[in-house]
């Protein structure tokens, strides 16, 4: 699907900023905010940093992106925003690892031990790597 219809499907207008940065987002698959911030200063300085955020918010919110924290506490936006695990190797790269089997086997373990009247909104394992 184009960029432009993705937003528009998602009830956003298709600004030249939105477009912008979800187009980056495409392109790196995940990143920190003050990656997209200067990349988008590259090609579109006029666009503020609170616009930025204000349009990453507004992608997090109606499914466009995902969010989730590094090891460093720091926030990635995640162009896969449905329930998927992440590597996270020593050269701080991130690899999505897409299995329902072990989704399935996290809530079936989980479920039980939840408080009455809860229940599981997402599951998000990052598992780290070292150097050997």
């Amino acid at each position: 699907m184009e960029i432009r219809e993705k937003i528009k499907a998602a009830g956003l207008k298709a600004t030249p900023q939105r477009r912008a940065i979800y187009e980056i987002m495409r392109e790196v698959g995940h990143c920190p905010i003050d990656d997209i911030i200067a990349r988008i200063k590259e090609e579109h300085p006029d666009v503020t940093i609170s616009t930025v955020y204000r349009i990453m918010d507004s992608f997090c919110e109606t499914g466009l992106l995902n969010k989730f924290v590094n090891t460093e506490g720091k926030t990635i936006f995640d162009i896969t925003p449905h329930e998927h695990h992440h590597i996270q190797t020593a050269n701080n790269e991130f690899i999505d690892i897409e299995d329902k089997t072990l989704s399935a086997l996290i809530k079936k373990r989980i479920l039980e031990k939840l408080p009455e009247g809860e229940e599981i909104d997402n599951i998000q394992i990052q598992i780290t790597t070292k150097a050997k």
